[in-house]
């Protein structure tokens, strides 16, 4: 009797194992982890070239403006630059950034932090500094450059060979004389009437006109809007028939 149950122990055996292999499983399916495909996210990065690892370190070090250790790089965008010594030295040598044995960060060509700092560098170049130049200061420097020509503390004028925006100081304490030739050969100057003549000078001359008349009339035109000028409304004059309630101040009516 007991070797009866033991045969037949035996052969339910093999239909246990193939109801667990078969158990919600598909043979040959594999599912990837999200660990393993940042693994793989990784390893595409590190076996990138030299210069697409060194553009992932410098837009790291522009964006938090702080000094990272190689081991805090590694971990913020995965460029490993112990292991890779082509990427090191690249990165050491680069002008855009400093190394001071352990740390690297960002080196901007002028060293401003906030708008104070910004007016103070301006106001040292009378003769004007490319904004091209500031824009890597800080993150916000164009928009503290805006609001000092705002405040009229600076001027942005465009320059005629490069067309590049130049950054000039406004200092209240400077009196600045023109001459009375330049003022009246500005004023001698006629302009053209329409706007569209206008801008063709800026361009003949090298400048980049603010406003685009043609785009601007013809987008008005496809919408049905009139770009014709308002006819100027006549300003009433006094005749005989206006009755003149001040007529004790008669001398501001003599035409």
């Amino acid at each position: 009797m007991a070797f009866q149950e033991k045969g037949n122990r035996f052969k339910r055996q093999p239909e246990k194992n193939s109801s667990a292999s078969n158990n919600g499983r598909t043979p040959g399916a594999v599912k990837f982890s999200k660990d393993t495909e940042r693994l793989q996210h990784v390893n595409s990065i590190r076996k990138a070239p030299v210069g697409a690892q060194m553009k992932r370190v410098i837009d790291l070090l522009f964006e938090t403006r702080k000094a990272l250790t190689m081991e805090q790089i590694n971990e913020a965008c995965y460029v490993d630059m112990r292991a890779n010594k082509d990427v090191f030295e690249s990165m050491r040598k680069n002008p855009k950034v400093k190394y001071d044995g352990e740390r690297f960060s960002y080196k901007s060509k002028h060293d401003v932090r906030d708008k104070s700092q910004l007016l103070f560098l301006v106001r040292k170049f009378p003769e004007g500094i490319a904004v091209v130049d500031l824009k890597d200061s800080y993150p916000t420097v164009m928009e503290d450059l805006q609001a000092l020509k705002a405040s009229r503390e600076v001027w942005l004028l465009s320059n005629f060979d490069s067309q590049e925006d130049i950054a000039y100081p406004n200092d209240p304490k400077v009196p600045v004389k023109v001459d009375d030739d330049l003022k009246q050969l500005f004023r001698g100057i006629e302009l053209p009437r329409d706007m569209i003549d206008i801008e063709r000078d800026l361009q003949k001359n090298g400048m980049k006109p603010a406003t685009n008349t043609a785009k601007r009339r013809s987008a008005a035109q496809m919408e049905g809007i009139s770009t014709k000028p308002k006819p100027k409304k006549k300003k009433n004059e006094i005749t005989k028939r206006t009755k003149l309630t001040n007529a004790h101040l008669p001398e501001l009516f003599q035409n």
